[in-house]
């Protein structure tokens, strides 16, 4: 399983994961419409976890916080196409395109299931896959903008996405974090999804709980992972990712540190 944080990716592109289980976190820079061709692709959030199937299409929010997995499904690869949409293009469009009344901030990922125009919008994609190189920036940026169409004759509530081009205010960092604790980010980046800078970021998660970041969230994530062994009789090698650790090594150690014991072993 793999665990990384984007902030750079291709603009229009194909993906295909063969194997059992390919998992990854993510926050996308911009905007993101991802569309399943097969196999399916799971989405856990904070709160709740998404199913994607062949012939979903899903608009992600930029920054939108989660854990993405693509699996295989009835003996076909997870093959999914994703376009991302870059900032330049949408802040031209939406100049050109002002949207009455202003747009306000949304959040949450987008589903839409089978229509023509996404059909068609997708069909026409998939000749450029066969390009050795990646499309022409001005290319890319007219498919982005027929995307951009496509998506409004659809559901015009995609502006309040799309159109958003803020940046995070600052929001009640203890309930942020309490239910994101799981996803494995640097410090830097919840202070960003917070509306904070690295040194508020420190000096507030200080005064709120009385503790440094690092200590914190390797406590709550040991917590989470000896909850989910012992009670749900989970094994570690599939829980040390969802609960925020990049290795299973990294995680024995400090469960091990943490309680005593191996996670592997069964306390007396």
């Amino acid at each position: 399983m793999e665990a990384l944080t984007i902030t750079s990716v291709p603009e229009i592109f194909i993906s295909c994961k063969k194997e059992v289980h390919y998992s990854r976190e993510l926050i996308l820079p911009q905007p993101a419409l991802v569309r399943v061709m097969s196999g399916e692709v799971r989405v856990a959030a904070a709160d709740r976890q998404y199913n994607f199937y062949e012939g979903d299409t899903v608009l992600f929010p930029r920054n939108q916080l989660g854990r993405m997995s693509k699996l295989p499904l009835d003996g076909k690869p997870c093959i999914a196409v994703s376009i991302v949409f870059r900032r330049d293009v949408l802040h031209r469009f939406y100049t050109a395109n002002p949207v009455e009344p202003p747009v306000f901030q949304t959040a949450g990922l987008m589903e839409f299931g089978e229509h023509p125009l996404l059909e068609s919008l997708f069909n026409s994609l998939t000749p450029y896959f066969k390009l050795a190189d990646a499309l022409p920036p001005d290319l890319a940026a007219f498919k982005m903008e027929e995307a951009v169409r496509v998506l409004r004759a659809i559901n015009k509530n995609v502006d309040q996405l799309l159109g958003w081009f803020e940046e995070p205010g600052k929001i009640d960092l203890m309930d942020f974090m309490e239910r994101n604790f799981m996803f494995n980010l640097p410090a830097a980046r919840f202070g960003y999804l917070t509306g904070r800078s690295l040194t508020t970021f420190k000096r507030d998660f200080k005064k709120a709980f009385n503790n440094t970041p690092e200590k914190w969230l390797t406590k709550k994530r040991l917590e989470l992972a000896h909850y989910l062994i012992s009670e749900q009789k989970r094994k570690p090698s599939d829980v040390y990712f969802e609960v925020g650790f990049e290795n299973l090594s990294h995680f024995s150690f400090a469960f091990k540190k943490q309680f005593g014991y191996n996670p592997t072993a069964t306390p007396v």
